[in-house]
């Protein structure tokens, strides 16, 4: 963990339902947190992270630090401790940055991978990935006073790879997919080798290929047309 120029570093702690790649907000009517605009309102890229009860002792005295730093005439002398302790013990709390600040966008955190080389834009970073966080403080007051952590960059140090999970419980005696019994499954053919007549039959320097004889579909004979008599005769039986 560092402090320099107002930026703090978190070291290997477990990001928790990043959404980094793009800006998020959410959809009350979809009950939700979904992709928007960036101008969107509500929209922001953020990440929640856990961390040790040490790494929550040292990131709380440097916000306590950046708060006296900047606090104002009339701001509380203190604020309260804002992570959340987990049942195991540990700690989270949340990393955000707006979307945009008036007319201007934000500038998209950068992540990079540990080698610290830049990774994709719409590189999707997954729960449970082990990372260092890079933010910075800035202290306020307002319905309560406090210090949020603005979003700067992630850089990945373990990838844990996104798994489609299924929204149904296993059900047993059921159906189950076997790839050994797939009854549809394309199995390959040996192709068909055109035979070789020997140049010896007809004298030739280079063997001869027997052409595969065409198939020859007869044509019949179009059906003889119905006199005009026969024609009127069909149409008055159907208006009969």
């Amino acid at each position: 963990m560092a402090v320099s120029n107002n930026q703090y570093v978190l070291s290997n702690v477990e990001a928790l339902w990043p959404r980094i790649n793009k800006t998020y907000k959410f959809d009350n009517a979809e009950n939700r947190t979904v992709p928007c605009d960036a101008f969107d309102e509500g929209a922001k890229y953020e990440t929640r992270f856990r961390m040790t009860k040490d790494q929550a002792k040292a990131l709380f005295v440097a916000m306590v630090e950046a708060y006296e730093a900047k606090k104002e005439k009339g701001w509380p002398d203190k604020f309260d401790m804002p992570f959340k302790k987990e049942e195991d013990g540990s700690y989270s709390h949340k990393a955000s940055l707006k979307g945009a600040y008036g007319k201007d966008a934000t500038l998209k955190p950068v992540q990079y991978d540990a080698k610290s080389v830049k990774l994709p834009d719409d590189f999707m970073l997954t729960t449970g990935s082990t990372v260092n966080v890079a933010v910075t403080f800035t202290p306020y007051n307002m319905r309560e006073a406090g210090v949020s952590l603005r979003l700067r960059a992630v850089q990945v140090i373990k990838y844990v790879p996104m798994e489609a999970t299924s929204p149904f419980a296993a059900v047993e005696g059921g159906f189950q997919f076997s790839a050994e019994e797939n009854p549809f499954e394309v199995v390959a053919t040996a192709p068909v080798e055109t035979p070789v007549v020997s140049d010896e039959l007809f004298g030739d320097d280079e063997p001869t290929k027997v052409k595969e004889p065409k198939k020859v579909v007869k044509k019949t004979a179009p059906a003889p047309k119905a006199s005009d008599d026969a024609l009127a005769s069909i149409v008055a039986d159907w208006d009969d």
